[in-house]
């Protein structure tokens, strides 16, 4: 799931990521081009009372960004309620976030 909440102003936005706490048994991280698709930067939270892994940022309205969820430090995933996707340089798609 992705929620965005837009700020007062509207120059930021909240956005929210959460997966279900079954597509990890270690940890998930959210990596893209907001945070130099750096794992420990973009580390998710699992929330016990709920089973979600989830992770909150704060982005630049009207920009567009490419992510990935990176899962157990071996696998990569997408996220189906994102905005889009794209071809990346690994044969691969990126998740977009349209904001």
């Amino acid at each position: 799931m992705i929620n965005k909440k837009v700020s007062p102003k509207g120059k930021k936005v909240r956005v929210t990521f959460e997966l279900p706490g079954e597509v990890a048994s270690e940890r998930v991280s959210v990596v893209g081009d907001f945070n130099d698709w750096n794992p420990a930067e973009g580390e998710m939270t699992f929330v016990k009372t709920r089973n979600v892994w989830k992770k909150e940022v704060s982005l630049d309205a009207g920009q567009t960004y490419q992510f990935r969820y990176f899962i157990d430090g071996e696998k990569w995933a997408n996220d189906d309620e994102a905005d889009g996707a794209v071809p990346n340089e690994y044969f691969s798609q990126n998740s977009v976030l349209s904001l």
